[in-house]
């Protein structure tokens, strides 16, 4: 399906912005931010939106550890279709506790999927998540006792990354050379 259109035009505009910031207690402020704008304005059942205006403009700040363990979470709706859309922001709170990392999709179904959260705010978490791991390997390569685990033949525990994705698939090359084989922890 390769079909250039003869004509384009602007009708909806979904940005999301994720950043990592390094607290001074040494943990971690993922902030999250939404926003979905009406190139030409629009009249929704609860509110007019102008041209340019925002539908939604959604602000989720997950504070993480190294650890990568959720230590709280602070939900806002700035901008949304009703009036009573800010009425869930606290729900997200539910989510202090937990790990970024397997399960955490199950995890955030459970706490704040469907009625129990705002499919915005929830959905905002994935990109957040990635923004964690991210933030995290940042601080990672800037250790030198990182860099110098990686030197020798000691054995060392399964990087996070591994079994992410097919790069890094146990037994992928990539894998290989992040975690050799004859370094692997067992069990």
């Amino acid at each position: 399906m390769n079909q250039t259109p003869s004509t384009h035009k602007l009708i909806h505009t979904r940005h999301v912005t994720c950043n990592a910031y390094l607290r001074d207690d040494g943990l971690i402020d993922i902030v999250g931010e939404m926003r979905d704008i009406s190139p030409d304005g629009t009249n929704m059942l609860f509110k007019r939106v102008a041209a340019g205006g925002r539908i939604h403009y959604m602000r989720v700040v997950m504070t993480i550890g190294t650890d990568m363990l959720i230590r709280a979470v602070e939900a806002r709706t700035l901008d949304a279709p009703t009036q009573h859309c800010p009425e869930i922001e606290s729900a997200y709170a539910a989510l202090a506790g937990l790990e970024v990392g397997p399960g955490f999709t199950a995890g955030i179904k459970a706490r704040v999927g469907g009625v129990k959260g705002c499919t915005h705010l929830t959905e905002l978490l994935g990109p957040m998540a990635t923004t964690a791991f991210q933030a995290c390997y940042a601080l990672q390569r800037s250790d030198p006792q990182w860099w110098k685990s990686l030197e020798g033949d000691a054995p060392m525990p399964q990087p996070r990354v591994v079994g992410t994705c097919h790069t890094y698939r146990t037994e992928g090359e990539a894998t290989r050379v992040i975690w050799p084989v004859h370094r692997r922890k067992a069990g």
